[in-house]
Formats: C-alpha cells, sequence, structure tokens
C-alpha cells in the first residue's frame, strides 16, 4: 500500500457514500471508513464498498484491555479489509493481541489485514500533550516512542504526522509504514487539525500513504480534485 492517496468517507450514512463514489465507477480507490460511518452503518457498509472495487482502511483506533481487542479484531478480520488500526497507547501487550487476533480471524489463503498504530493525533499539539496527557517529553519524542513500540509488537506500521514520518522511517525501517492524515494544499483550510502538510511535503518526507478527506469528498467536481492530488502526491508537473 506504498504510494497510496486515502480518500477518508467521513460522511454520516451510507446514501451518502453511495452519491459520493457513483462518479468514480470503473476507478480503484482507497477510502478510509471511520468511526461515524461505521458506527452507523455497520459492517454492511465494509461490504458495499468492497463490491464496488475498493480498498478499504477501517479507521476504528482499537483501545483497550489485551483480550478484548483480540476478540474485536478476529471478527474484524473477516471484514477482509485492507488496513485496520489501534491506539498505541493501549501498549505492546494490546497491540500484539491486536495482530493475534487479525491472524486467528483471516480466512486460510488470505492475506491479514495490514494492522498499524495511531502515535499522536494530528490534532493534538505538544502543549497540548504536555498539559492534558503529561508526557514530559517532546512531541517527535512521544511519537518516535510511540513508533517503536509498535513495531517491537509486531505491527506494519503508525499513523503519524507527515513531520515525523522521515524520522520514523530513519529508524524503524523503509518498509515500516507511515499513514499520515493532516494532508492539505496550500489553498486549503486548515480546520481542527494542527500537524498539517503539503502533499509535496509528505512526498519528500517518504510517507507510505497519505490521508484526504474533505479537499475531495466536499469538492464540486470530487474527481476533478482527486486527479489534482494524485497528480500533487506523484509529482506530476501541472
Amino acid at each position: 500500500m506504498d504510494n497510496s492517496l486515502i480518500i477518508a468517507l467521513d460522511f454520516a450514512n451510507g446514501s451518502e457514500v453511495n452519491r459520493f463514489l457513483q462518479p468514480f465507477a470503473g476507478k480503484e480507490l482507497f477510502v478510509k471508513v471511520g468511526m461515524e460511518l461505521f458506527y452507523q452503518e455497520g459492517p454492511s457498509i465494509i461490504h458495499q464498498i468492497k463490491e464496488k472495487g475498493h480498498h478499504i482502511f477501517l479507521d476504528l483506533k482499537l483501545h483497550d484491555i489485551p483480550n478484548t481487542v483480540k476478540s474485536a479484531m478476529k471478527g474484524l478480520a473477516r471484514l477482509e479489509c485492507d488496513l485496520v488500526n489501534v491506539h498505541a497507547a493501549g501498549g505492546k501487550e494490546m497491540m500484539a493481541a491486536a495482530l493475534e487476533g487479525l491472524e486467528a480471524g483471516t480466512s486460510s489463503g488470505r492475506k491479514r489485514p495490514a494492522c498499524i498504530a495511531v502515535t499522536q493525533l494530528t490534532s493534538t499539539s505538544e502543549e497540548q500533550m504536555k498539559k492534558e496527557q503529561l508526557i514530559p517529553v517532546s512531541l517527535e519524542e512521544s511519537v518516535m516512542n510511540y513508533a517503536l513500540l509498535t513495531k517491537e509488537a509486531g505491527l506494519d506500521g503508525v499513523v503519524c504526522s507527515a513531520w515525523e514520518a522521515a524520522y520514523i522511517r530513519e529508524n524503524a525501517g523503509a518498509t515500516f509504514l507511515t499513514v499520515c492524515p493532516g494532508i492539505r494544499m496550500t489553498s486549503d483550510q486548515v480546520g481542527d487539525q494542527k500537524r498539517v502538510a503539503t502533499p509535496e511535503f509528505a512526498r519528500n518526507s517518504g510517507v507510505s500513504s497519505i490521508v484526504v478527506g474533505r479537499s475531495i469528498t466536499r469538492s464540486v467536481d470530487p474527481v476533478k480534485s482527486y486527479e489534482k492530488w494524485m497528480d500533487a502526491w506523484k509529482g506530476v508537473r501541472q
């Protein structure tokens, strides 16, 4: 899944998703289904999107005791998504349990979903982290600590901001996935994100995949916006 552009389907229901995807008929997309959509529609939305031939990142950010996460991942594996995630703050034992659940739930002969861990949300600032999470180190150190813990647990990579991606790859290896939300064109509004970066910066930092939402999903012409984003992400000159 290196060099993927993942579209965040931050819609309230399946009808809105289907309306958005209709103009993309015939294209193979990589999309993200998050909590808002999954909790409203359940597994049926995964089946509907898969029937259209798209890849899916199921972004539920599991964070619970190891056994609960293991059982949950065993069930989610049966949905045959391409990518799932947990919170690294749950600890190495929990992350390893998530992987065990995925492997147990993956059908024989099928490839298990890749599993990554959220380090620090891109809506979190260093000041907020220190004040509210009582983590005394720098934000970069906190992210790196979570990334290395994730690798020790055997997971495939992390969710981080593009600003930490190069450092993570340098220390965790080039095959360790870095999936980065908070990507904006220079003309875009930042919204609720704090650690944002352009697609060009992400590409030059060696980011594995970027996650883009409203810039595409709320566009007047989503297909045109998607193609513009792909050009920027792939480094195609305009």
